[in-house]
Parts: C-alpha cells; sequence; structure tokens
C-alpha cells in the first residue's frame, strides 16, 4: 500500500522597519511597462483592482502597463472558471496581498506517494523573479510518522535546519503541540531565492499511520507559526490542500541594489518624498512611511499624518457600561481626537479593545499616567459589560511586536499596560502649534513621554494642586481662587499666564510697523545681525580651539599620525558631531552610564556611530583619557567595539564608536524572564568563547596590555548578527609590559567586582576574570549579579552559584532552557570553568586565555558531536567517520555555525518582537 507527503508554506505576519530619505519624482517606464518613477493617485485611476478572489491589488503592485513598479507586475488569467491572479508570466498564484508592505501569499505544497523500497524524497522551489524571495518567517512543517526532514537554500546549498517526527509504534495523533511526536517544524532564519527539502523514511517500517483512510502517509507544508502550539487543523489539508495558509513572499525593487544606490538615481527612486526606505537583504529595497503615518508609500502624497483635533461635538457619550471613557478617547464620530484615540461600545456585554487581530478586556483608562490596562480575552463570553474595542487601520504603519497598535507603545512589565502619548512631538515644538495643541485647560501642563530609551511624544497632566482632564476645556479644578487678568490684559490657555489683549496688540503691532518703517532702520538692522552672527561664530571658534589645546589635541594628533598603527583613526570637528547626532538632540540618547551619555549619530558618509560624551573633567584624567584613545586606535578585533576617532573641541571629549544595533547581553538574558530567552544554549556558549577571546586579546595579544576593569554583561553587545562585541572602555586602564597590576581607586559594578581588587586596590589581569566568571553565571542561571531571592533580600548571583555548587544542586538552579538545551557534560563543563574564574584569591583563577581555550575546546566538542552528514547508504554518519567525504565536510564546515536550535523543532526566532504574537506584515 502507498502513502501520501504533503507540503506547502506559510508565514506568520511581520512588520519591518527604515530610515527617511528625500525624494524628487518623473514619470518613467521600465521593460514591460513597469513604472520607474513615484506615481499620483490620479494616474493610476484606470487600473484594475481585483482579479478573481482577490479584490485589494494596489500599487506598486499591478494589471497592465503603468500600473505597477517594475518587478512587481501581476496578470490576471481569466481561462479558469474563477479568474487568478498570477505573479507576472508565471504559473504561480496569489490569494492574499499586502500592498503597501510589498508582500504576497501564494499556495504553496507538495504531494509524494511514499511507495515501500524508497525512503528519500526530494522537493524544491525557485523564485520566479528577482526581486522576489520567499520571506524569513516561513515556517516549514511536517506531519507524519517515522521520518526526517532537512531544509537547504537552494542556489548555495547551505543548511536552513532540519526535523525529525516519530510516534513510536502509535498512530498519527489527530492534534496537540508540534514538538517531534507526529510533527516537526523548520523555521527559516532568512530570506531565501529558492530551497529545497529531503524527506528520509525511516527504514524501519512504513509510518504507522497509512492505513488510516483519512489521513495516510506523511504530510509536510509551509504554514503559519500558529500551528506549533496546536495542529488539530492541519488535517484538513489531507482532502483540501487549498484550507491550508499559503507562503509569504516579499517583493523588493531591484533596479538598484541598495537604498543608497537608490537615492543616488532619484530620478529612478520607488519611495514617496514622506516615506522610509529599507534595503533588504537579498538585494534590492522597499519603502515605507513612518511608524506615526498612515498609507501607500509608493505613491505622491501617499504616507498621512493624522492630526490632533482638540475640541468635539457636545453630548458625546462618556461611558460603556461601568467604564467612564474621558476625551481624548471616544466612542462616536466628532468625540475622539483623531483615529489612535477612538473606542466602540458594542452591545455583547463584554469591555474588549480589539488591536490588529486579537481582543483584549480594558480595565482601566488613565489619563494620569497615559496608559490603558488591558487583558487578554478572546473569544471569552463570561462577562457581563459593555464593550470597548480600539479601531485600527488594515494599513497602518509602524513597528509592531505583538498586541499593539502603531501610535501606542505596549509595555509587559508588569501587566498588560498600553502607554501612549498624544502625538510624537516635543512639548516644546507642540505648544507653538496652537490649533492642534492637546493640553487645553487653563490649569494643565505638558509632559514629555519616554518608555525606556524611546521618545514617544507627549501627553498633559494637571498642573500641581488640580485634578480632572487636562484634555478639555477647564478640566483641571482645584482648591485655588481665581483672580481676572489687570485691565488690556487676558488669559492664554496655552501659555498660562495673562498676556496683552488681542486689541491692544493690535494697536501696538501698528504703531510698531509705522516706527519700522525706513530704509536706515532694515540696513541697521541687517548690519548688526551680520556682525552679530561673524562675532558668535569667531568666539565659537576660539573656544572650541582652547579646548582643542587643552585636551592635547596637537599630542593626539602625532600620537595617531602613523596611518599604519591607527587603522585611521580620525580626529572629528564639533561640527561634523553635531550635524551626525541633530545637536546632540534628546531623542539620540542611546543609553546613559558612569562614564558617560552615548548618543546615536549618522556621519555624512552614511555610517551608524554611537558618540560617547565622557564625564571626564579633571586635566590629570584628560592627558590619561588622550593615552586611552591611542591606544584603543590600535585594537582591530572582531569582537572589540571598533574605535572611529574622537572630537577634543568641547570641554569634555568625544569618543565616535561603531553603531551595535541588536542591543546588550543584558537584555537580552534578563528583559522578561517570563519567557523563554531568545539567546539558545548554543549561542550563550558562542557569546562565552567570543567575549573571552576579546578580553584574552586585550590582557596579551594588543602593543599594550590593556585592562578592561568594568566586564559585565550590559558591555557585551550584540550586532545585528548577533556577533559578541565588547565595549565601554572608560574605566579601562594600560600597563607596560613588565607590570603585574597597577593600584587605582576602586572602579566598576557590584556584583561583578573583583573581591581581592576591592580590599587591596591592585587592579589586575585576574580582576577581569572574576568579572567575566560572573557573567558565565548569568549565562547558566539567568538572574541578575544582585537579585531578590525568594526571602525577598538582596543576594550576591556568585555567592548564590557557589553555594549550589558546593550543595550538589547545580541543576536545580540553572535556567530550565539551559537543562533543555544542553547536556549535563557541557553544563558540567562550564560550572567547573565558572567556579575557577570565582575563585576569591586572583592567583587561584586562570588567566583569560586558559579560560578562552576551555570554552573553545568544549564549543569543538559540540560542533564534533552535532556536525552529521548523510551516508551512501541513506543512514545518518558522522562528520569525522573515515567513510565521510573530504571535498562534502570541506564546502560544509563553514556552515557548522548554522546548526544550532534555530533550525530544529525547539528552534527559537532571532527577532523575538518579530516572531511573538506578530499579526500583521509590513
Amino acid at each position: 500500500m502507498s502513502s501520501s507527503i504533503v507540503v506547502f508554506c506559510a508565514i506568520p505576519f511581520v512588520l519591518v522597519c527604515s530610515a527617511a530619505t528625500p525624494r524628487a519624482t518623473d514619470a518613467v517606464y521600465g521593460v514591460g511597462g513597469g513604472l520607474l518613477s513615484v506615481p499620483s493617485n490620479d494616474s493610476l485611476a484606470h487600473c484594475p483592482s481585483s482579479c478573481g478572489d482577490v479584490d485589494n491589488i494596489v500599487y506598486p503592485f499591478g494589471i497592465g502597463p503603468g500600473c505597477f513598479r517594475e518587478g512587481f507586475e501581476l496578470t490576471c488569467n481569466t481561462t479558469t472558471r474563477t479568474p487568478k491572479l498570477l505573479i507576472a508570466n508565471s504559473t504561480i498564484e496569489i490569494t492574499r496581498l499586502f500592498n503597501y508592505e510589498a508582500f504576497a501569499v501564494v499556495p504553496m505544497y507538495f504531494k509524494i506517494t511514499v511507495r515501500p523500497g524508497i525512503v528519500t524524497y526530494n522537493m524544491s522551489w525557485v523564485s520566479p523573479a528577482d526581486g522576489i524571495t520567499a520571506y524569513q518567517y516561513n515556517t516549514f512543517y511536517i506531519i507524519g510518522c517515522n521520518f526526517d526532514a532537512t531544509l537547504f537554500e537552494y542556489a548555495t546549498g547551505d543548511l536552513v535546519g532540519s526535523c525529525m517526527s516519530r510516534c513510536d509504534g502509535e498512530k498519527l495523533p489527530r492534534g496537540g503541540p508540534c514538538n517531534g511526536m507526529g510533527c516537526c517544524f523548520i523555521q527559516l532564519s532568512r530570506n531565501l531565492l529558492g530551497f529545497r527539502s529531503t524527506i528520509l523514511v525511516r527504514s524501519d517500517g512504513i509510518p504507522a499511520a497509512q492505513s488510516d483512510p483519512v489521513h495516510p502517509g506523511i504530510m509536510a507544508f509551509m504554514s503559519n507559526s500558529y500551528y506549533r502550539s496546536n495542529t488539530s487543523e492541519l488535517f484538513s489539508g489531507w482532502t483540501n490542500a487549498s484550507n491550508v495558509y499559503g507562503m509569504l513572499l516579499q517583493f523588493a525593487a531591484v533596479d538598484q541594489p541598495s537604498c543608497e544606490n537608490a537615492r543616488a538615481s532619484n530620478t529612478s527612486y520607488a519611495c514617496s518624498s514622506s516615506s522610509n526606505c529599507q534595503n533588504v537583504s537579498s538585494g534590492g529595497y522597499v519603502c515605507e512611511c513612518s511608524p506615526y503615518e498612515n498609507g501607500n508609500p509608493y505613491i505622491l502624497d501617499g504616507c498621512t499624518v493624522h492630526e490632533y483635533n482638540p475640541t468635539h461635538k457636545e453630548h458625546c457619550s462618556t461611558s460603556c457600561g461601568s467604564m467612564v471613557i474621558p476625551f481624548p478617547f471616544g466612542m462616536e464620530e466628532g468625540c475622539f481626537a483623531n483615529d489612535r484615540f477612538r473606542l466602540n461600545c458594542t452591545a455583547d456585554n463584554l469591555t474588549v479593545c480589539e488591536i490588529g487581530n486579537a481582543q483584549y478586556h480594558v480595565t482601566d483608562v488613565s489619563l494620569e499616567n497615559g496608559t490603558l490596562t488591558v487583558s487578554n480575552m478572546l473569544n471569552d463570553t463570561d462577562y457581563e459589560k459593555e464593550q470597548i474595542i480600539v479601531q485600527t487601520n488594515d494599513n497602518g504603519g509602524g513597528s509592531v511586536s505583538g498586541p499593539v497598535e502603531d501610535e501606542f507603545d505596549l509595555s509587559l512589565d508588569y501587566a498588560i499596560v498600553i502607554r501612549w502619548a498624544v502625538a510624537n512631538l516635543t512639548c516644546a515644538m507642540a505648544v507653538k502649534k496652537d490649533t492642534t495643541y492637546a493640553c487645553r485647560s487653563s490649569h494643565s501642563d505638558c509632559l514629555d513621554v519616554n518608555h525606556k530609551k524611546t521618545y514617544m511624544g507627549y501627553r498633559c497632566k494637571c498642573s500641581s494642586g488640580f485634578e480632572g482632564n487636562p484634555y478639555i476645556q477647564d478640566g483641571c479644578r482645584g482648591n485655588y481662587t481665581c483672580a481676572s487678568c489687570p485691565h488690556r490684559k487676558e488669559f492664554d490657555q496655552i501659555k498660562k499666564k495673562c498676556v496683552t489683549s488681542a486689541k491692544q496688540r493690535s494697536l501696538l503691532f501698528g504703531i510698531a510697523i509705522g516706527i519700522g518703517c525706513g530704509l536706515g532702520s532694515i540696513v541697521i538692522a541687517v548690519g548688526a545681525m551680520l556682525l552679530a552672527n561673524k562675532w558668535k561664530k569667531g568666539t565659537q571658534k576660539s573656544i572650541r580651539r582652547a579646548y582643542f589645546q587643552k585636551n592635547q589635541g596637537l599630542l593626539l594628533e602625532q600620537l595617531i599620525s602613523d596611518e599604519s598603527a591607527t587603522n585611521k583613526t580620525k580626529i572629528f570637528s564639533m561640527e561634523e558631531l553635531e550635524e551626525a547626532t541633530n545637536n546632540f538632540d534628546a531623542t539620540r540618547v542611546l543609553g546613559r552610564g558612569g562614564h558617560g551619555t552615548v548618543y546615536k549619530g549618522i556621519l555624512s558618509d552614511q555610517r551608524v556611530v554611537a558618540i560617547k560624551k565622557s564625564k571626564i573633567v579633571e586635566q590629570t584624567e584628560i592627558d590619561q583619557f588622550i593615552n586611552e584613545v591611542a591606544i584603543l586606535s590600535q585594537i582591530i578585533h572582531r569582537n572589540v567595539v571598533k574605535l572611529f576617532g574622537c572630537c577634543l573641541e568641547s570641554e569634555v571629549p568625544l569618543l565616535v564608536y561603531e553603531f551595535i544595533s541588536n542591543g546588550t547581553l543584558h537584555d537580552h538574558l534578563h528583559s522578561d524572564v517570563s519567557v523563554k530567552c531568545p539567546l539558545s544554549w548554543d549561542d550563550r556558549i558562542r557569546i562565552a568563547v567570543e567575549a573571552a577571546g576579546a578580553l584574552a586579546y586585550l590582557h596579551s595579544a594588543a602593543t599594550i596590555p590593556i585592562f578592561h576593569r568594568d566586564v559585565k554583561s550590559s558591555n557585551i553587545l550584540l550586532d545585528g548578527s548577533f556577533t559578541t562585541k565588547v565595549s565601554d572602555f572608560g574605566a579601562s586602564r594600560s600597563v607596560s609590559l613588565d607590570e603585574t597590576h597597577v593600584v587605582t581607586i576602586v572602579q566598576g559594578t557590584f556584583g561583578y567586582l573583583d573581591p581581592e581588587y576591592y580590599h587591596t586596590g591592585q587592579l589586575t589581569e585576574k580582576s577581569d576574570v572574576y568579572s567575566f566568571g560572573v557573567i558565565l553565571v548569568e549565562l547558566l542561571i539567568r538572574k541578575k549579579p544582585i537579585f531578590i531571592n525568594d526571602a525577598g533580600v538582596k543576594q550576591s548571583l556568585s555567592h548564590y552559584f557557589v553555594e549550589g555548587l558546593q550543595e550538589g544542586i547545580l541543576m536545580e538552579i540553572i535556567d530550565p532552557q539551559v537543562v533543555e538545551e544542553g547536556n549535563k557534560e557541557e553544563i558540567d563543563e562550564i560550572a567547573s570553568l565558572t567556579e575557577a574564574c570565582l575563585k576569591v584569591r586572583g592567583g587561584d583563577r586562570p588567566n583569560m586565555k586558559e579560560v578562552e581555550m576551555r570554552l573553545q575546546f568544549l564549543k569543538t566538542k559540540q560542533l564534533r558531536k552535532f556536525q552529521l552528514l548523510p551516508g551512501n547508504d541513506g543512514e545518518i554518519e558522522h562528520l569525522y567517520s573515515p567513510n565521510a567525504s573530504y571535498a562534502y565536510a570541506r564546502n560544509n564546515y563553514s556552515n557548522v555555525d548554522h546548526l544550532t536550535s534555530g533550525g530544529t523543532t525547539s528552534c527559537y526566532s532571532m527577532e523575538q518582537e518579530l516572531s511573538s504574537s506578530i499579526s500583521l506584515p509590513r
């Protein structure tokens, strides 16, 4: 008897962000009638908007010449009973479009008959055109018993992932989690121009479920991540594969390879002037509206901003059941400030906030705190209250991770709390916009809103001693006696003080106009302005030159004059860094620490950098700073943040480093310990190896040994590919080659601080070893260096670890994810090394080179254990076995790093904020 394998694809919806770019437009046509310019909405009015079951065809997609962006062409096949929408001239059918986000859903499944004696089955898919790729968050599922599946990139043969399914002699389960029992999956980790898959049926028998007439053999497909937790709906694919979600394809403009090139050739640039551009990893680029705009970024004036309306009509409903709905929120047209604050009160006695595809029960609306408090109540009918729903736009913008509307910021710190701001403006900017300024009460104040390191905008609050609604006229009330303004003055509700009345201002303005009319006055005024501006610039230049000399700029120029020694370290001018940071705007702050403030900047050559403004003020420390710059300029290591240069034209020197985009190790380990860590056990070992290698280089391989003195998880950064970068050398000290230690003022972070250094003041290389040992404990246990224990008191993580090790309860205190993914031998090896690093006496600790070698040895053992190759007889043999092909091993050794949990059933998504609760592609 034969059985079948069915394979198809599905995609969790995601959104993407980009940087703003300017744009000029001219109508230009490319090959086949595709546009190479930004059209107006009117010029596309004649274009077809539907085909068969797809009725939302919008530019950049289109049917017919002049209706689509080059690379986004569609055709409508009307020869079938129901017209089908196809990609260009291919036979690939599109079942759904996300127009503004440049995504399309296509059916993607395979059916293979399993025959006795044949154990290997292959299938593949290749992109129909340049710029079209299988999006990186598709998931490959296989349902059935007793098989191994492997997925490769089509062109390169690189391994994407593998998984296996077993049933232990039982029949195919009818549902349950996709965890390797009757079902497994492989998560794509990058965009693919094509893929091929191999399914190997185990030789110990035909799948036990083949006798089932409803669900015979094996079914495999790509589908939405929803099926990871429950496979009960997947069995419909046996009889009707079209019921299964399709594969999400990303379309990109490929007339230029990147945003930078596209902007340079602005006559063919695809993005409108108010939109952003983002590079696509496989080549080309896509366009987006900014996070606070909606609409189509590919057409003229397509991105629009919702203006705030501070007024509302009379007699608005202000309650829904027992809930009070204060303005700017509202439920009727004319009763809310804009669509971001719109709520719906339905009739089924539920109070629900609907964001994206999820519904939430609203428990509190707070104007004082600027929050909505909600709880997840999807499909729950047990609450007998009226229903409140937040409306969203299907084509709305914004970077979204989880159930959150684009103008709101969702925080899950304690409860599901949605923090909101009126508009993405500072208070100083908002108060100048009289017609849209939100703080309308005469006793209200403006408040800038920040969430963690992100500036959200502004909101309003009642002044001290007053309470109520600051968003409406006379909404804030208190126990104060109000007095009238003096004669010829009136109260300004925005400026919150008595000002000259409009009639009086008109009279004074007329007198001023009369006095000011004269050529002589104009000449004098212009001359004075020119002289003042010239004097100001000259004074500023003199001050900066004085700072340059005070900060030993001439000495530093001599120290870094040897280009080969400095790797082109540059001394920047203050003008360059002011332009890069928008005059050190507060919204550009990346973080503040004990040694200074770090800003994000974009240099004139488009390099993104981190600019550190030091707190150094003493002249002796400035001299030391110059020496440190000369030393750091010589450090060239892939796991140390690169120093691009410095600026000496300010009171305190500035350092310019490369920008690292993926945050800190501390954030990834401790941001939310209630959910699974995005860093797998293999990732943690790799990060430890890379950090140890960087510290060992600083201690022993650099031109002059350098002690970091502040090694901690928040100073270990992760770039876009999760490569480790050791940072923050503000506390570092260099030593001569014949020195073993230096005596310094004790400096560092509690929890990481070497106890021997703390008591003696003698800084040695073993001080960094102790701090690195604390990081190893963080990787094992996933607790902060100083944490609150079960008794409610603060406890040292290093002491907690050593006590657990001595009491033999190590496996009980380490992170459950480590227990699940690692084996006991690996865990014991790391624990033994950690214990050695945490010895009280520095002389008893290993040096960083020894630490690195032990970690490298452990990583090598892992690779040898998991690097497997298919043998000639269909079995799996070890990479290092005598029968393995040398050529195969050589060609695939570079792909070892891909064989992590990211390609197996127990995988994690590299971008947690995109893979958890994603509801809409962007």
